[in-house]
């Protein structure tokens, strides 16, 4: 695999800081590790300076160098900042991983009031963001979740001639962590995921919840990676384990589920009746963030292709901003409703429906009892032309996953 060297760009969102800057706002750069939050970081240093910013006016620390290992608490961070913050001109201030200072909140909210800086911090768990920071800067900052490549942004490395049907292969076994795109050897792919999974599993879930039973998280961790794409519950997992012969409640599992969602290792999607226009409360499918991970923790053990295609279309409508949720229109499911401010979207998601007439049936079914009029597409790896349905589209997966937003 012969990819570019140089950085390789992250548009939507290098456009997102590029919006935000100098709003008096702190930014919030959260997501799974290494998906690629500090090079967006020293990327968008780099554009300030090419915008004229001075070196002087921009510091950036990671607080998982042994750079900065003398600064654990807030007040240490504070006063560091103090010292050396510029006096000609507004300070661009990036702190890189904040979750393992002590107490950080505190400190930024005083930084963000004592001196003239545009503050953007990484984490790498959501339990930042509903700690004190955001009891300190009600309405005064915004998040940016990051995700790692999409295969647009994927593509966008390989070397000019390779086939995106090649490559698509490839993308759905390995992930998109930005390491491994120029990755070849198998043994140094599983390693590198290896030591993403362990640190995940050990940093941002297990020490940060302080969780008296690692076993317990690993054993929950491969049953939701082996239910991908799937309908569950906190009460089929707890048959789930009972039947391996562990007793636990469904609020313990609801927990440990919201857990492994801070963590960014899983996102859930949850269930809305079309027709009761409400959000339902049991039920629910979860899909990993990063499905070169989940094979890697599976031993590459088979996954169903449309659900390995469904969890690809689900993480690239977040990337494009929507909110996506499953859809439930009398005893159907509709895969995707993705909203944004000013639309709503359906998706249905199947590998093949070629000369499946059964199939095709299926999927058009619920997305035709839709009662509104907005956009409606079955997705699949069929290649077109395709006619429209009803008003349904059929749309080509790879050439959906390569489309601007």
């Amino acid at each position: 695999m012969s990819v570019k060297k140089d950085n390789i760009p992250r548009p939507l969102y290098m456009q997102q800081l590029i919006d935000l800057k100098d709003k008096d706002v702190i930014k919030v750069i959260t997501g799974i590790r290494r998906s690629g939050k500090s090079t967006l970081l020293e990327m968008f240093a780099e554009y300030l300076k090419e915008q004229g910013v001075k070196e002087e006016q921009i510091i950036l620390m990671n607080f998982e160098s042994a750079e900065f290992e003398n600064i654990r608490n807030g007040k240490e961070l504070y006063d560091h900042i103090k010292n050396i913050i510029s006096r000609n001109g507004r300070t661009y201030l990036f702190l890189d991983e904040i979750q393992s200072v002590k107490d950080f909140e505190s400190s930024v909210n005083s930084i963000m009031a004592d001196f003239d800086t545009d503050i953007y911090l990484t984490g790498s768990n959501a339990y930042m963001l509903s700690s004190e920071l955001s009891a300190l800067l009600s309405g005064r900052h915004t998040e940016i979740t990051m995700f790692p490549f999409s295969f647009k942004e994927y593509m966008s490395a390989q070397s000019p001639g390779i086939s995106a049907e090649d490559r698509f292969y490839d993308y759905m076994r390995y992930g998109g962590f930005p390491f491994l795109i120029d990755e070849k050897k198998e043994k140094n792919i599983g390693t590198y995921l290896d030591g993403i999974y362990n640190t995940v599993i050990f940093k941002d879930i297990i020490q940060r919840n302080n969780i008296k039973d690692p076993a317990f998280v690993e054993k929950l961790i491969y049953f939701m990676f082996s239910s991908t794409g799937r309908i569950v519950s906190p009460s089929s997992i707890s048959k789930a384990m009972r039947n391996e012969g562990r007793k636990v409640t469904n609020e313990t599992i609801d927990n440990y589920l919201e857990m492994l969602c801070k963590a960014y290792i899983l996102s859930k999607a949850v269930r809305y009746d079309i027709k009761g226009k409400e959000y339902l409360k049991t039920l629910n499918k979860y899909y990993v963030t990063d499905l070169g991970l989940r094979n890697h923790v599976m031993g590459h053990r088979q996954i169903e292709a449309t659900h390995a295609l469904e969890n690809m279309i689900y993480f690239e409508l977040l990337r494009r901003g929507y909110k996506v949720d499953i859809g439930k229109i009398g005893s159907m499911e509709v895969e995707f409703i993705a909203r944004n401010e000013s639309e709503i979207r359906y998706y249905q998601v199947a590998w093949t429906v070629t000369g499946r007439p059964e199939t095709l049936e299926r999927e058009y079914k619920p997305l035709d009892m839709i009662p509104d009029h907005y956009e409606k597409a079955l997705i699949t790896m069929d290649k077109g032309p395709f006619d429209s349905l009803n008003g349904v589209k059929r749309i080509n997966a790879i050439d959906f996953l390569l489309s601007d937003p």
